[in-house]
């Protein structure tokens, strides 16, 4: 069992805290839009320190907690990608200004980190509580992988998201731009500007993203502090990872095919583990093997969505959807 101290939960805080608020200041600093040059740099950075905290977590905690760390990371990593895939759509539907996306991008993340983080605490809780909730993320995993598998072909829509919906029907809201505001005056009243809709768009997509992501972690590792720590790395690099590779996300048709596979692979993962808890006879998954695995289905989906596209440039990837849209068009040649 890992014990983290209270200085060891304070250091990991201030760390990430401290990366947040140099985000968030450089974004709101100067505002811009960000090239590909400025985006390798960011992401080369986030990736590194997030590889830098594995390396140390390990030698401090075992190898054995640092392995779960990195396979977490690993997970969040590319289920991350999918997030990238509807921020891309959230940031066309609204027809957000380039210069004020990376904020966007930057305060929905701190969001994030901040929902997930409940999240997870009640995850361990419940864990620790009922060993049967085991099986209640394994079976949560598997029908979400399926049903991406099912709407592999479709994106979602933004009309979709719940908390859009209450927004739309509850606040004043304008059409218009007011440079990076976020409340505007609009005939005497105070009115919300499509930058506020986007901010609820992306929590939002959000919450339903952690609804599998972090169940996923909890598949690869038991330790709250771990599944925090790989989350929260994970997120930290979305933004630069966003304008670095959102051009070429089309080009990854086979992407949520993969996350699919990952996503059923982990639920079985949970669902043996609680079965070994009560029969020590039935086999489970390891986590080293479970790193093995997820790196092999997410290189073959991404080798074999090169080659696809290479063949067919017409191909488009879209971001996969939990239900389906009858009125979209399939992705075509699959």
């Amino acid at each position: 069992m890992l014990d983290v101290t209270t200085a060891g939960w304070a250091a990991t805080l201030g760390l990430i805290g401290g990366l947040l608020v140099f985000d968030i200041g450089f974004s709101a600093r100067r505002p811009h839009a960000v090239g590909f040059r400025e985006a390798v740099a960011w992401s080369v950075f986030y990736i590194a320190v997030a590889v830098l905290f594995g390396v140390a977590f390990g030698i401090i905690a075992g190898w054995e907690f640092g392995a779960q760390y990195f396979a977490g990371y690993v997970v969040e990593k590319s289920l991350s990608v999918d997030n990238l895939f509807v921020f891309v759509i959230i940031m066309g539907t609204f027809a957000v200004p380039p210069e004020h996306q990376q904020r966007m991008l930057t305060i929905g993340i701190a969001v994030a980190l901040v929902l997930r983080a409940a999240f997870i605490a009640v995850g361990a809780a419940l864990l620790s509580a009922f060993s049967v909730m085991l099986v209640v993320f394994g079976v949560l995993l598997v029908a979400t992988g399926v049903q991406l598998f099912r709407h592999r072909d479709e994106d979602p829509s933004v009309d979709d998201n719940l908390l859009v919906v209450a927004t739309r029907r509850v606040l004043p809201l304008t059409d218009r731009y007011d440079g990076g505001r976020l409340v505007t005056r609009e005939a005497g009243r105070r009115v919300l500007t499509p930058l506020a809709l986007v901010l609820v768009a992306i929590g939002g997509t959000d919450v339903l993203f952690a609804l599998d992501s972090i169940p996923a972690v909890f598949g690869v590792t038991r330790q709250a502090y771990i599944v925090f720590a790989a989350n929260a790395f994970a997120l930290l690099g979305l933004r630069a990872l966003y304008f670095l590779v959102s051009g070429l996300l089309d080009r990854l048709v086979y992407l949520s095919t993969g996350l699919a596979a990952v996503l059923v692979f982990i639920g079985v993962k949970l669902v043996l583990h609680f079965a070994h808890e009560h029969r020590s006879g039935i086999p489970e998954i390891s986590t080293g093997l479970s790193l093995v695995v997820i790196a092999a289905v997410l290189a073959t989906a991404t080798i074999a969505s090169i080659t696809a596209t290479r063949r067919d440039p017409g191909l488009r990837a879209r971001a996969g959807s939990l239900r389906g849209h009858q009125n979209r068009e399939p992705r075509q040649g699959t």
